[in-house]
């Protein structure tokens, strides 16, 4: 992958990070990138060029409609941890949490009710962690 000189990071990595950060969170992508050596540092630059710096950066779809089928992919592909992460960067990019409530009942019907029972455990862990964040 053709990399940028000035950062020796693949391209578009920096328009990458940028949205990475206005999505998950600056605390989330400092830590995923913060150590160059860490084993999977190179994964990390990928993920941050490409699907952030390409593809969550295109023109067509807005920020916010791209996290509605992000998380709807994710709850079909029974993926926990990356679901409540884009969990988070989706009320992050303006879905209500009752949107996202309606999304995961939405996707029972066609992901089946263990996806959606496991994806609503998310939602309400996390929908917990933000207001102990915003009690602190």
């Amino acid at each position: 992958m053709p990399a940028d000189s000035s950062a020796n990071k693949p391209v578009n990595y920096e328009a990458g990070k940028a949205m990475r950060t206005r999505t998950l969170g600056q605390a989330y992508v400092s830590k995923a990138v913060a150590d160059p050596n860490d084993f999977a540092a190179p994964l990390q630059d990928i993920v941050t060029s490409h699907a952030w710096g390409t593809v969550w950066t295109r023109e067509g779809l807005e920020p916010k409609l791209r996290s509605i089928a992000t998380v709807s992919m994710l709850m079909a592909l029974n993926r926990p941890n990356e679901l409540k992460l884009h969990m988070r960067g989706a009320l992050n990019n303006g879905v209500t949490p009752e949107q996202l409530r309606e999304l995961i009942i939405h996707a029972s019907v066609y992901c089946g009710f263990p996806a959606a029972m496991d994806s609503m455990r998310q939602a309400k862990a996390l929908l917990e962690e933000l207001a102990a964040e915003k009690a602190e």
